[in-house]
């Protein structure tokens, strides 16, 4: 079946959508109105495999990173562009050392990749 979701931006100019009207499949009734698209319509197929899988391994960062195959910081950076586009704004900052080294005794990445987050701090 062919993804007919609502597209989180028009698709001849990417400005804002809205819904402007809604039917019941099984009784045929249709309201009419203005209403706000689900936000997460306005992620793409990949951010929301992303979310899928995130839900699914209950927000377990190691987790997802077996789920997807991917790295630590390839799972923060996806998880903060899902965070942007839901409106939530910029993610705090998380290259402070005290933060690095606490994920680390945590167990949530490896001391690889402590290091390369130190890198940049």
């Amino acid at each position: 079946m062919a993804d007919t979701r609502l597209p989180g931006s028009c698709p001849f100019c990417g400005g804002s959508v809205v819904v402007t009207d809604f039917a019941c499949r099984d009784c045929g009734a249709t309201v009419n109105g203005l209403f706000d698209p689900c936000p997460f319509c306005a992620l793409d197929a990949d951010q929301r495999r992303f979310l899928m899988s995130f839900v699914r391994c209950r927000g377990n960062i190691k987790e997802v990173e077996k789920d997807l195959g991917i790295s630590y910081p390839t799972v923060r950076a996806r998880l903060d562009a899902v965070a942007k586009n839901l409106g939530f704004g910029p993610a705090p900052d998380r290259g402070a050392r005290a933060d690095v080294l606490a994920m680390l005794e945590r167990g949530e990445i490896t001391a690889d990749e402590a290091a390369e987050m130190l890198k940049g701090s």
